[in-house]
């Protein structure tokens, strides 16, 4: 658990971590590749640490040095992925793409992760059986299976019926080494899809079109080996320019791909903070008077769901009444009972959030419910009086490279309690 002091001013410049969604997706299309591949930026996280252990598991060789990470995928010893990793992690079932195109043959269980939705796996299966694949889902287990054509599967086109990011990558990763063409239509345009395309590509993938709605592959016999650095995770800058707000500080953030916050960006310029490029990866957030506004969750280019709990936490102490409309999980808005035990101000109906701005928020104990949520408690611990204590650190551990650490790096009081703590919620 976290102990934060509040109310402490942040100064200084913080280094953005690589996109986690990006690496998950990246480490599974390395099984594609039968020599090596080498991953830069790769961060530092308990669900990379799970992926490794399925690609492991699959007989994948795997060393890891600072932030680089080889992978041997020569030889894959099983077609199965264990479903103790992959219940924890829903990322994981990227891999029945990559072993279906390169062995014919996958067994990946229904996945885990964060409590946040339905989320099903219907979009993935139906594009792998349009691709000529058999697919049976029983006991828990999705086995897929490639008959003839010497296992390959084969092009065609897929229309998604909703623009999902788990879809459109493993449809795309599994189309690389297909027989002919395959276009994906209504296809998700986040920029994590465009980094796995672009991967593909430097391995000799023929993908165009990636980061729009229509994604065209051509299926190769071969993919090679390839080294690759992963975009710095849009999700952690947008994260920490929310902490420059709430606690009002200039901070610097780097490196960062400025077009990838441009939601986030807009939001908080309404909110009434300016946003200054200080060169082409590197962003300032000078701070302002908060105002509310309102916020609609969309696929992207709209502002995303991954963003949709920290600013919460910031408009629970702008001034006014804010409206947050979550339309792409459905329980996605959860912490705002953990926000309201801090003083804050929000009735929630169906999907919609009703924000009512207070002047400061009260230090509590309070409980992490998901990956983003337990970010929007910390960050309201660092602008609330007295102290804060945040538990459920696993679903933070899943998706921010030490933010404990970063936070300490810019002047916040806060650290880590080990599990004999004992916490009152009364």
């Amino acid at each position: 658990m976290l102990e934060i002091w509040g109310r402490q001013a942040l100064k200084g410049e913080v280094r953005i971590s690589g996109a986690k969604n990006s690496a998950l997706a990246i480490m599974a299309g390395a099984l594609l590749c039968p020599e090596d591949c080498r991953l830069r930026n790769l961060p530092s996280l308990a669900d990379i640490t799970r992926m490794g252990e399925i690609l492991t598991a699959l007989g994948v060789k795997i060393v890891r040095q600072g932030d680089i990470l080889e992978i041997d995928g020569r030889e894959i010893k099983r077609a199965q992925a264990p479903y103790e990793i992959v219940s924890q992690l829903r990322a994981s079932f990227f891999v029945i793409g990559p072993l279906l195109a390169r062995l014919g043959v996958a067994e990946v269980p229904l996945p885990g992760g964060c409590a946040i939705g339905a989320r099903p796996v219907d979009l993935h299966v139906r594009g792998l059986q349009a691709m000529g694949a058999e697919v049976t889902i029983k006991h828990g287990m999705v086995e897929a299976r490639v008959r003839g054509s010497r296992g390959r599967l084969k092009g065609t086109k897929v229309y998604l019926d909703y623009p999902s990011v788990g879809a459109t990558e493993t449809i795309m990763m599994a189309a690389t080494l297909a027989q002919g063409e395959t276009k994906i239509e209504n296809a998700a345009q986040e920029p994590e899809v465009e980094d796995l395309a672009n991967f593909c590509r430097q391995m000799g993938a023929k993908i165009e079109g990636a980061g729009t709605n229509t994604i065209n592959i051509g299926g190769v016999e071969r993919l090679h080996s390839v080294d690759y650095e992963i975009i710095p995770d849009r999700i952690e800058a947008g994260t920490f320019l929310v902490a420059g707000a709430i606690t009002q500080s200039e901070l610097s953030l780097w490196p960062v791909i400025p077009e990838h916050l441009a939601p986030a960006i807009a939001k908080l310029e309404e909110i009434g903070c300016k946003i200054v490029a200080e060169g082409p990866n590197r962003l300032r957030i000078i701070p302002n008077a908060l105002k509310a506004t309102d916020i609609e969750t969309l696929p992207y280019p709209g502002f995303p769901t991954d963003m949709q709990a920290q600013f919460m936490a910031l408009l629970a102490i702008s001034e006014g009444n804010s409206v947050i409309t979550e339309t792409v999980f459905e329980n996605r808005l959860r912490h705002f009972a953990e926000l309201n035990r801090m003083g804050a101000n929000i009735r929630v109906k169906g999907n919609n959030a009703i924000v009512e701005g207070v002047s400061i928020l009260s230090g509590a104990p309070v409980m992490a419910t998901d990956l983003r949520a337990s970010c929007a408690l910390v960050l309201a611990g660092l602008a609330a009086e007295g102290k804060t204590i945040v538990q459920g650190l696993h679903h933070l551990d899943r998706g921010y490279e030490n933010l404990d650490g970063k936070l300490r790096q810019l002047g916040a009081k806060i650290q880590r309690l080990d599990n004999s703590y004992q916490l009152s919620r009364n």
